[in-house]
């Protein structure tokens, strides 16, 4: 698919969202914002390929080939702002693209964290966002200085719930905040989305029998996750772990595309409501584009040739 045929797509879907859900900027003082809420959740869906080093280098590329698309667009400061703004919008965006492919009815969703580096680990000072981000362990990445992403994905890879978390954030802890949010879906916390109807399946970073119970009970969530071995006095056999590790397979392909199709390892934001609004956004592009590869009749998961650069 061409570019233009792409930014079209975006662009049309984020309209026919924002209008059904009555998107506008809150009144303020001053002057009006330059693009609509729809222009800039189009243009920062946009901004995650990887092809794009950076947020700057995509506004570049915006000012030389898609200045006809919006005549509107603002100096890169302003733009900047506007997307940090959009940041809900862009979360509820991206759930209603995970509606669309049948989310809620999956028997299940694979729960799962990564790390993500904002800082070398070993710079001295306390960096952009201290006291948000800090020390934590990954096995990916090692120790590393950053947050803690939580994705929630269906079996056919859609991504219909989210968060970050300061990366020394244990398993059991964030999964008891977001499992709480996903059941009482506060306006301050859109990322989390809605609870599905079926199971959850996580490793046994989320293990505990009394947890277990305790979600299920207090917030309808039902969660799969093997014992500890060393811990576990009746510990699975190895065609159980087999068998789960190959449901959960799906969340791993999902965290490599957005860590690197969609260029999120490479992030270096200055502000947590930054990451938190590039966090929806990618989560968006990646929804998009399965919903775009089902439609084509493509390999769902297949994104690096779905455009013709």
């Amino acid at each position: 698919m061409d570019m233009d045929t792409f930014v079209t797509t975006v662009y049309v879907m984020a309209d026919d969202f924002c209008k059904s859900r009555a998107a506008a900027w809150p009144v303020q003082p001053g002057p009006a914002p330059a693009l609509a809420v729809s222009e800039i959740v189009t243009l920062a869906v946009l901004s995650r390929w990887s092809r794009f080093q950076s947020e700057r280098d995509f506004f570049r590329y915006a000012q030389q080939q898609l200045r006809p698309a919006f005549p509107s667009l603002p100096a890169y400061r302003q733009f900047n702002r506007l997307g940090r703004a959009a940041g809900a919008w862009l979360a509820r965006f991206s759930h209603a693209l995970a509606a669309q492919l049948g989310t809620l009815a999956n028997v299940y969703e694979a729960l799962d964290t990564m790390g993500c580096a904002t800082r070398n680990a070993k710079r001295r000072g306390n960096g952009w966002l201290a006291g948000e981000a800090n020390l934590g362990w990954c096995n990916r990445l090692g120790w590393y200085e950053g947050l803690n992403v939580i994705t929630s994905v269906t079996p056919a890879g859609a991504i219909p719930g989210f968060g970050c978390a300061p990366a020394s954030t244990k398993e059991q802890p964030y999964a008891e905040t977001f499992l709480q949010a996903r059941a009482v879906q506060p306006d301050w916390l859109p990322e989390v989305g809605a609870a599905p109807a079926g199971w959850y399946l996580a490793d046994n970073g989320f293990c505990g029998r009394k947890l277990h119970q305790h979600w299920a009970e207090d917030y309808g969530a039902r969660v799969i996750s093997p014992p500890q071995r060393h811990q576990s006095r009746q510990p699975w056999p190895k065609p159980w772990r087999r068998w789960l590790a190959s449901l959960r397979q799906i969340v791993e392909t999902v965290h490599a595309r957005l860590l690197q199709t969609f260029r999120l390892e490479r992030e270096r934001p200055h502000h947590l409501q930054g990451f938190r609004a590039r966090l929806a956004a990618t989560c968006a592009l990646h929804n998009f584009c399965l919903w775009l590869n089902i439609q084509l009749g493509r390999p769902k998961l297949a994104f690096a040739d779905l455009i013709d650069w």
